[in-house]
């Protein structure tokens, strides 16, 4: 495993649950829509998904599915990579890649971005979401690639532009692209937060 990768399960070892608080804006799918969810961590967003989804998630850290096995007990959880998916062509009704894409390089993403479409059936759904270049720790840490930077953990975070997200997933029909912005408020200063949002179809 790359070393940015094993740099996740090094951070949820020691430290535990990372991510906490509630999802917003997640979509009204019918029951039983077949759902994937690439890089689930420690089940942020899986604990907020309806009952009635028939839920599959994967993460590359063993240790976060362990935390998120805790908080979500009857998930489908499974260790594997997004960029190589161990499903057949067409299994999902929907794929949601949230805050997972932007910590592979440009090839990973790309991988990512195919076997996303691949999986999907058709008439299918992906949504996605990750930080934007105005959010306030883009630029922070050791520059990679264009826009991709490393922090001390060894963690890697890319920044996208919305052109750069309906580029990434241009086999897809781009139903959705926004950018959400909003401030947090960081020892007296407002800071700028900021994430792309998207909805692609598949035809």
């Amino acid at each position: 495993m790359s070393s940015h990768l094993s740099a996740w399960n090094s951070d949820y070892c020691s430290r535990g649950r990372l991510w906490a608080g509630r999802v917003h804006g997640l979509p009204d799918l019918p029951a039983p829509s077949a759902v994937l969810e690439l890089g689930c961590g420690n089940g942020k967003t899986l604990g907020c998904m309806p009952a009635g989804w028939q839920v599959t998630a994967l993460d590359m850290s063993l240790e976060a599915l362990h935390l998120c096995r805790r908080s979500v007990p009857k998930a489908e959880l499974i260790l594997a990579d997004a960029r190589a998916l161990p499903f057949q062509d067409e299994s999902f009704d929907a794929v949601f890649a949230f805050h997972v894409t932007g910590h592979l390089p440009g090839p990973g993403r790309r991988a990512l971005a195919r076997e996303a479409a691949r999986v999907l059936a058709s008439g299918g759904r992906l949504f996605f979401r990750e930080f934007g270049l105005e959010d306030m720790r883009a630029g922070q840490g050791e520059e990679v690639e264009p826009g991709t930077f490393r922090r001390g953990s060894g963690i890697i975070t890319h920044y996208f532009a919305k052109a750069e997200v309906e580029e990434l997933f241009l086999g897809m029909k781009p139903l959705f692209v926004g950018t959400q912005r909003w401030k947090l408020r960081i020892k007296g200063d407002d800071l700028v937060r900021c994430e792309v949002d998207a909805v692609f179809l598949k035809i």
